[in-house]
């Protein structure tokens, strides 16, 4: 029986491999290597016992067979060269990990092979395939440690490749191309992990991952399947935010409205509202919150759709419409489980709000999310839902609005001093919408004056000067000039002339107009300060303020 010796560089044959796992080669000790002229090389420990048996001839009935005989060592590195070292099928080390690059991966998987209607059972073996285990738990990995939001699995019909996108800081980066005939077990690898159903592919699916099961990373992902063009299916994956919420002085409001926002979560009761667009974090900030007043004399009670980020001290309960437990049905059964504290994912219908209201009215303290632009607009919003507006008045403590705008890579970021012309268009930019207040309209000249003193005496240096910053790019911010976000915020409190706006029915530019004059300052105006500060820059700043 000619000897086989071991060959580090030996091509794995996908192809002979593609309907054999690791642990059945591992005990039936054979493995196909090669197919020559002479037939279908089959490589194995003890030849004579493998021939008789004829267990081979049964997986390839029509192939003449030739066998190869090597150590019991040899077979062992050959089986690690061709399915990865450690064996079993779910977890590598992450050193493993980290070693291999992602086309050695993608090439170790094969090219673009003829694409054939897959029927499922073969979509899920494929899944369980070794190397797409490896190359699903690498692009999870890499997302996280490069700090991204979200992975997008987005593929294309035919011959076309899998495009997976990350999204970090806000924008979305290409990250790889997988070939077009890893398609289906791609999509059916990442549905195993969440416990979907792999053979429904025309309807919407929501699921979780605890990543923990599958490799080294203690963390979660939320996974969204959606049925796409051409009979695809894209998955979204958002990476969850892990660990304790963020402290209150650590969220980047400025000292004005740190100092307000502690005064106002202060009360006993009342409604406070954080509003902005989705991924503008407002349930980061309102667990912030929540960790500031999370006291163990005090019950709080979270209803969350789902719930990201969990606290220790917290009741939280998740959403979960099939088993009717919606917003209004969970908020009143807080109400009967003697509560200090609600906070409300999202208040988006005229129940869910009337009940925060009642809730806030019979002492206890209440907070929710809006998906609106701005503080104001956000009580006009809520007044059109048909809410009572001296009840809604009463109740109401205060509206945070904000925005997450990119931050300059503090590595390359790159200082100038301010010119004259820069100054007066940035004082030019954040006066716009003074112009309405009263000092403002009695004496603008005076106004602008005492706005630049106080500029002066935050952000200027001993000498007087300014210093802006522009974006560079640099290796740690992949080349953008910007590294992480900050937000910007507009912080309303509810006071008396507020209030009596509120009971009017005011419209929205004289509610914004007494606010003004009462000290708030508007999301373009915090981040104009942010940009004076050099936490950022004006383009990104008008980026994401509307006005």
């Amino acid at each position: 029986m000619p000897y086989e010796p071991f060959k580090a560089d030996r091509a794995k044959p996908s192809d002979l491999l593609k309907n054999l796992k690791r642990e059945y080669i591992e005990s039936s000790q054979w493995v196909p290597i090669d197919e020559v002229s002479e037939g279908l090389v089959i490589l194995t420990t003890d030849p004579e016992w493998i021939q008789t048996s004829r267990v081979v001839n049964n997986v390839f009935s029509r192939s003449r067979l030739v066998y190869r005989v090597c150590s019991q060592r040899e077979f062992n590195a050959t089986l690690n060269l061709f399915f990865g070292g450690g064996g079993g099928g779910g977890m590598s080390s992450g050193s493993e990990m980290g070693d291999t690059s992602m086309d050695e991966m993608l090439s170790a998987m094969g090219g673009d092979e003829e694409e054939v209607d897959d029927i499922i059972q073969e979509d899920v073996s494929a899944a369980a395939d070794n190397e797409l285990v490896k190359l699903v738990n690498k692009i999870i990995m890499d997302a996280h440690r490069m700090g991204a939001s979200d992975i997008h699995v987005e593929p294309a019909p035919g011959k076309g490749k899998t495009v997976i996108r990350l999204r970090k800081d806000g924008s979305l980066l290409p990250y790889i191309e997988v070939p077009s005939s890893f398609r289906n077990s791609l999509v059916t690898r990442i549905k195993i992990m969440c416990d979907l159903d792999i053979s429904e592919k025309r309807k919407p699916q929501d699921g979780k991952i605890k990543f923990n099961k599958y490799g080294p990373l203690d963390i979660e992902l939320r996974v969204a399947t959606i049925p796409s063009q051409g009979g695809m299916e894209d998955i979204v994956m958002r990476i969850l935010a892990t660990g304790e919420p963020i402290k209150l002085n650590e969220l980047g409001l400025s000292a004005r409205n740190l100092e307000t926002l502690k005064a106002v979560i202060s009360k006993p009761y009342g409604l406070f509202f954080v509003c902005g667009p989705t991924g503008s974090g407002k349930t980061t900030t309102l667990h912030s919150v929540l960790g500031h007043i999370n006291k163990p004399e005090t019950k709080i009670w979270t209803a969350e759709d789902p719930v990201e980020i969990t606290q220790k001290g917290l009741r939280q309960v998740q959403i979960n419409k099939k088993a009717g437990m919606d917003f209004a049905t969970i908020m009143r059964a807080f109400l009967r489980a003697d509560p200090d504290v609600i906070m409300v994912g999202e208040m988006r219908d005229k129940e869910t709000v009337s009940i925060g209201i009642e809730a806030s009215l019979t002492g206890h303290l209440v907070f929710a999310t809006l998906h609106t632009n701005s503080a104001p607009e956000s009580i006009v919003r809520l007044l059109d839902m048909g809410m009572d507006p001296f009840n809604f008045s009463d109740a109401l403590l205060g509206v945070l609005a904000q925005r997450l705008a990119k931050r300059l890579c503090k590595k390359c970021k790159k200082p100038h001093t301010a010119t004259q012309e820069e100054l007066k268009s940035l004082l030019a930019e954040y006066s716009t919408e003074l112009m309405n207040c009263a000092s403002w309209r009695q004496d603008a000249n005076a106004a602008y004056k005492a706005l630049y003193a106080e500029w002066v005496k935050l952000f200027a240096d001993e000498m007087g000067r300014f210093t802006l910053y522009e974006p560079v790019g640099c290796e740690d911010c992949s080349g953008t000039g910007y590294r992480g976000r900050v937000g910007l915020h507009e912080l309303m409190v509810g006071t008396d002339l507020i209030k009596k706006n509120i009971q009017e029915h005011a419209r929205v530019a004289e509610m914004i107009a007494n606010a003004l004059n009462e000290g708030m300052r508007t999301l373009k105006q915090d981040g104009i300060e942010k940009v004076l500060s050099g936490i950022t820059d004006m383009h990104q700043v008008r980026v994401v303020c509307m006005k």
